[in-house]
């Protein structure tokens, strides 16, 4: 934040400055103009005055000092681009060879762009009370120097005066409305970088709790197949081996059970990696990942399905993903752990709704159990529900087989 006002600070004293030398470029092309043959050492002194200030202030702007935000050099700089158009104007008053902007209102006219960039950068600096103080003393400098050149007695001096003081409310009118426009700004920059911090915090924190879920995920596919495998085969293999001096042939059957389950035990763990390193939905998009979603299980399960499923699925990428990871684990569950030799499963969108039904004819569980056994499943879908918006309500009884209702209202833009 400090680095990105340090640029635009540098970036505006460099525009002032540009900005300066330009008019005072333009204003010595109109002056030749005005002045044609009559263009002498006195027109040339002015605009020689008025040019060495502006590139000193632009040699300023490009110094390491402004780099660093010294406050002493901008000041300076703000007190050069007030000071030296007073000066210049009030040393050449009535000097310069007749013209339509030599007289009294046109070196005034000459000064006040000027000044305005002053006025713009007193305005992005300070705060109100710097503002004002800036229009007040501004007027009050040049009130002096009026003195100081002219005195008391020259009759022209209420003309001065009604001047600056014309241009002094004008000053605070001007200066005090930029002054609250860009306070105004810096709040709302300010405000929306609190709430981008706050976006970062919580992508974070959603990233993060992803990739805690994943694990957890990962840890269920890994428990459910190379540890159910492996916990199965050590006590046939002890079985085995007692039995291998007793009952050689009992022994056998037993070694050539273990194979077999050390083979679909495989073939599960691969299955269970192969998924994890997959992105069905970037391949295929969600239609055909539900499908092969649900081909994979009846393979696997031995199980029937019967599914129902739009033409055409809309969602964006994040949802896809969380409707997909639901119907993946409750689909997984069922092959596991429900025993089940059916599944029916209905996607349904409509008015702007999604809804997902899986229902099984397995062996159910208690609702009411914080765990039931076998569904660890069950509080990773319902948090992915609540992630994004939706819910889920799970209708089981023991041996009345399992019911699962997923609702996103919403989904359809």
């Amino acid at each position: 934040m400090d680095n990105q006002k340090s640029f635009e600070d540098t970036r505006l004293l460099r525009t002032a400055a540009w900005i300066w030398i330009s008019y005072l470029v333009a204003l010595l092309g109109i002056d030749m103009i005005i002045y044609a043959r009559r263009f002498g050492p006195m027109v040339m002194a002015y605009h020689v005055f008025n040019l060495l200030p502006a590139l000193g202030f632009l040699g300023l702007s490009y110094t390491e000092e402004i780099q660093k935000r010294t406050r002493f050099v901008t000041n300076a700089m703000i007190l050069l681009i007030t000071v030296v158009p007073i000066l210049v104007n009030h040393m050449y008053d009535l000097k310069l060879p007749p013209a339509p902007l030599s007289n009294l209102e046109g070196l005034a006219i000459r000064q006040l762009p000027v000044l305005i960039i002053g006025l713009v950068l007193v305005a992005w600096y300070f705060k109100l009370p710097g503002m004002i103080f800036f229009a007040l003393g501004v007027s009050l400098l040049e009130i002096v120097i009026v003195l100081l050149f002219k005195g008391l007695h020259d009759p022209r001096l209420p003309v001065f005066i009604l001047i600056i003081l014309i241009r002094m409310v004008c000053f605070l009118v001007v200066g005090v409305f930029i002054n609250q426009l860009i306070q105004s700004l810096r709040r709302q920059q300010a405000s929306l970088q609190a709430a981008n911090e706050k976006l970062n915090h919580y992508a974070s924190t959603l990233e993060n709790l992803t990739i805690t879920r994943e694990r957890n995920r990962m840890s269920r596919e890994l428990h459910d197949t190379a540890v159910h495998t492996l916990s199965g085969l050590a006590v046939q293999l002890e079985t085995a081996d007692a039995y291998m001096d007793v009952q050689p042939e009992t022994a056998k059957q037993l070694i050539t059970q273990s194979l077999q389950a050390v083979r679909n035990g495989l073939n599960e763990t691969r299955r269970a990696l192969k998924a994890l390193r997959a992105s069905p939905l970037e391949d295929l998009g969600l239609k055909l990942a539900l499908q092969n979603l649900l081909h994979s299980a009846a393979e696997r399960g031995k199980l029937k399905v019967y599914s129902t499923l739009p033409e055409r699925i809309m969602l964006s990428p994040d949802l896809e993903q969380a409707v997909f990871r639901i119907a993946q684990e409750a689909v997984e569950n069922i092959v596991h752990h429900a025993n089940a030799k059916q599944i029916n499963f209905s996607l349904v969108m409509q008015d702007q709704a999604l809804d997902l039904i899986i229902e099984d004819d397995g062996i159910g569980f208690l609702t009411k159990q914080n765990k039931p056994a076998g569904h660890y499943g069950l509080t990773g879908m319902q948090e992915r529900a609540h992630l994004i918006g939706g819910s889920i309500e799970i209708d089981s009884q023991p041996g009345q087989g399992c019911e699962i209702h997923f609702n996103l209202p919403g989904a359809v833009q």
